[in-house]
């Protein structure tokens, strides 16, 4: 049965399910376990699961990611919860030199089931310190999968997965996102982690994104009557799915990325270099990055508004690619 479901709803909904399935699932995290849920995604879990579960941890991300990883070893599944990626930055140490090379250093004997979950905020003046994306940082670092949903149905499929593999996986959650309603199953279902999706089909333009600005593209070809865009959603950036890409291309002979970060050294950079590397893949036209500046996030209403990538932005690229 389909239900209308918000993204942080399906969040939710994702963590109920899956501690209900395993008594091993355990939520971490600075106020989980308070009324508000870490906007919502956690409201409810304390009464039903108790405190020995669903644990509220003090401001020290490098201890908690730590204190994960030991409770991953000793059997459990762990929930991290990191109210902004930025701050997942001082437990660097225990995700980079312990996190992702635990199943290498094993021999793949040992597993390490943890989920992060690391929220980008966006808009309301976050400023520089509570808005940044980091997505090439993680999608670098082997032995760590890296999704960011776009959707209700993906938050809580990916979610879901995430939670029951046996490697170290990081959700990352656009903020922007959290009101945004689909119609999501109901019961318990898993959303691959490996692979893209095309989410519309076209013929003269492969556009690509993911989180936020995947949507923020849909909008914008909804606009757009004079071209036939074909867009992937490419859901994880690590495994990176450039098959699907590379296919797409081969039949429309233009590429368009479109990354919510940085510009230098990014997802977008890789999506291109992969299909300028495949032979197979005959561009007609230069292909389009459309993405951050390379600057640190204004607070300013205003600033904000000449940062961020909207609409508008999207179309004319678009009609740019055909000049």
């Amino acid at each position: 049965m389909l239900k209308n479901t918000k993204y942080y709803q399906a969040i939710n909904a994702a963590l109920l399910q899956a501690m209900h399935r395993n008594s091993d699932v355990m939520v971490i995290g600075q106020l989980v376990d308070s009324i508000s849920g870490v906007f919502g995604t956690t409201s409810g879990l304390i009464e039903e699961f108790g405190p020995t579960r669903v644990m509220d941890f003090p401001v020290s991300e490098s201890l908690m990611t730590s204190m994960s990883i030991g409770l991953a070893v000793s059997g459990k599944r762990p929930v991290l919860v990191h109210q902004r990626l930025d701050f997942s930055l001082y437990a660097m140490d225990a995700i980079t030199n312990w996190m992702s090379l635990w199943r290498f250093k094993s021999g793949g004997k040992s597993v390490l089931p943890i989920t992060i979950r690391a929220i980008v905020g966006k808009g309301w003046g976050q400023g520089p310190q509570h808005s940044k994306s980091l997505y090439s940082w993680f999608g670098h670092l082997p032995g760590i999968k890296t999704c960011v949903p776009s959707n209700p149905v993906d938050a809580k499929g990916m979610l879901l997965n995430a939670i029951f593999d046996d490697n170290p996986v990081l959700v990352i959650e656009n903020r922007a996102l959290f009101n945004m309603s689909d119609d999501v199953p109901s019961d318990p279902y898993q959303s691959p982690l490996e692979t893209a999706k095309v989410v519309q089909q076209g013929q003269d333009l492969t556009l690509v994104s993911f989180g936020n600005e995947l949507q923020i593209c849909r909008r914008a070809l909804s606009a757009i009557r004079e071209f036939d865009i074909e867009l992937i959603d490419l859901r994880s950036i690590k495994p990176l799915d450039t098959k699907t890409v590379c296919e797409s291309v081969k039949k429309t002979g233009r590429l368009m990325v479109v990354e919510g970060d940085w510009e230098s050294y990014g997802i977008a950079s890789e999506v291109i270099t992969k299909v300028v590397e495949d032979t197979e893949c005959q561009l007609a036209a230069p292909p389009v990055r459309l993405t951050y500046p390379d600057s640190h996030t204004p607070t300013s209403y205003m600033l904000e508004r000449c940062f961020y990538l909207d609409e508008d932005d999207i179309i004319a690229n678009i009609k740019k690619s055909f000049v």
